[in-house]
C-alpha cells in the first residue's frame, strides 16, 4: 500500500514536527509519499524529503496553493488520490479544512483525530474528551484520515528521497485569500513546543496572566490557557488548550490556576510530565499531574520565575 501524506506548510516553510509525527503514523500503513503543495515551497519540499521514511515528496507549486486554501488543494489531492489507499494530514486547522474536502470529493467518510493504527482498515480515535477509545473499521478502497499528532513520536530527519515536482493546473478556485492578522512572538508554536505553560481562570484577570507570560518566557516555553481563561478575556483564542482548543503533549506541561476540566484534560493529559499548581487541593488536575503544589499562584508563581533568574 502507498499513503499520501499532505504536509503542514506554514507560509513556505515546513511545519516539520506535525507533519514528522504524521509521517510517523503513515509508515505504520506502507510506503510514503509526502505532498508540499503552496507556492514558493521547494525549501519545505525538501525538508519534507529527509523525513525517514518518506520515498518520495510531490511539490505542487502555485499561487493558487498559497495561505492553504483548502478548495484548491483538497481537489489536487483528489486529483491524485487514486494512486494512494490512505491519505493524511495532521489534525490541525489546516489538516481539519482540507480532509473532510477530500473525503467529500472522493464520497468516503473521513476519520478523525486518529491517536492509533490496528491495522490497514482499522483505526483508534478518543471520544467522550479522551475518556473512551472508539475502534473504527472502513471498508473505503481509500482511507481519508487526520492523525492526532500528540500520540505518535517524530520521525527522524536521516532521509533522502527524491523530489518530483508536478505539473498542475489548479481547479476549485472560487474561494479566495484576503489578509492573514497574526501575532509576531518568539516563544515556540504551542502544539509543537516541549514546555507549555497554561494559565486558567484562576489567574484572575488578563493583568495577571502576564504572570504565566513570565514564566513561560523564563523557561522558554508556549503559553497556554482553559477555556475558562479564554471565556474570560484573560487570554486569547489560539491560546486555548482542550476539547475545544489545540491538543498538546509537550515533555513538559505546568498548569497554574487550573481546576481540571475534562475537556481541558483531553488537550493535555498525554503531556509527558504534568505540573499542576492550584490552592484547591480536590481540584481534579491532581488527578492526572506527576507533580502538585497546592499553593496560591500569585505567591508560587514569582518565586519560581525568581528561582529560575
Amino acid at each position: 500500500m502507498t499513503v499520501l501524506v499532505l504536509a503542514e506548510i506554514n507560509g513556505q516553510d515546513l511545519a516539520v514536527d506535525q507533519t514528522a509525527k504524521t509521517v510517523s503514523a503513515a509508515k505504520q500503513l506502507g510506503d510514503v509519499v509526502v505532498l508540499c503543495a503552496g507556492t514558493g515551497c521547494a525549501a519545505a519540499a525538501q525538508a519534507a524529503a529527509q523525513l525517514d521514511g518518506v520515498s518520495k515528496v510531490l511539490l505542487a507549486d502555485d499561487p493558487a496553493y498559497a495561505n492553504g486554501l483548502a478548495e484548491p488543494i483538497a481537489q489536487l489531492v483528489a486529483d491524485i488520490a487514486a494512486a494512494y489507499s490512505h491519505i493524511l494530514a495532521p489534525a490541525t486547522a489546516s489538516g481539519k479544512n482540507v480532509l473532510p474536502r477530500v473525503a467529500a470529493l472522493l464520497d468516503v467518510m473521513i476519520i478523525s483525530d486518529v491517536a492509533g493504527i490496528v491495522d490497514g482498515d482499522t483505526f483508534e480515535r478518543p471520544i467522550y474528551a479522551g475518556n473512551a477509545i472508539q475502534t473504527v473499521r472502513s471498508r473505503d478502497a481509500i482511507k481519508v484520515i487526520t492523525v492526532r499528532t500528540s500520540s505518535f513520536d517524530a520521525v527522524a530527519q536521516t532521509g533522502s528521497a527524491g523530489v518530483e515536482t508536478l505539473s498542475v493546473s489548479p481547479q476549485n478556485t472560487q474561494s479566495k485569500w484576503i489578509e492573514d492578522k497574526t501575532q509576531a512572538s518568539d516563544r515556540p508554536e504551542l502544539t509543537s513546543a516541549k514546555i507549555v505553560v497554561s494559565g486558567g481562570r484562576g489567574v484572575g484577570s488578563e493583568d495577571n496572566f502576564e504572570l504565566i507570560e513570565k514564566l513561560a518566557d523564563a523557561l522558554g516555553a508556549a503559553v497556554g490557557a482553559s477555556r475558562a481563561a479564554v471565556d474570560s478575556g484573560f487570554a486569547p483564542n489560539d491560546w486555548q488548550v482542550g476539547q475545544t482548543g489545540k491538543v498538546v503533549a509537550p515533555e513538559l506541561y505546568i498548569a497554574v490556576g487550573i481546576s481540571g476540566a475534562i475537556q481541558h484534560l483531553a488537550g493535555m493529559k498525554d503531556s509527558k510530565i504534568i505540573v499542576a499548581i492550584n490552592s484547591d487541593e480536590d481540584a481534579p488536575i491532581f488527578q492526572v499531574a506527576d507533580y502538585g503544589l497546592v499553593a496560591d499562584l500569585f505567591d508560587a508563581v514569582p518565586e519560581l520565575i525568581s528561582a529560575l533568574g
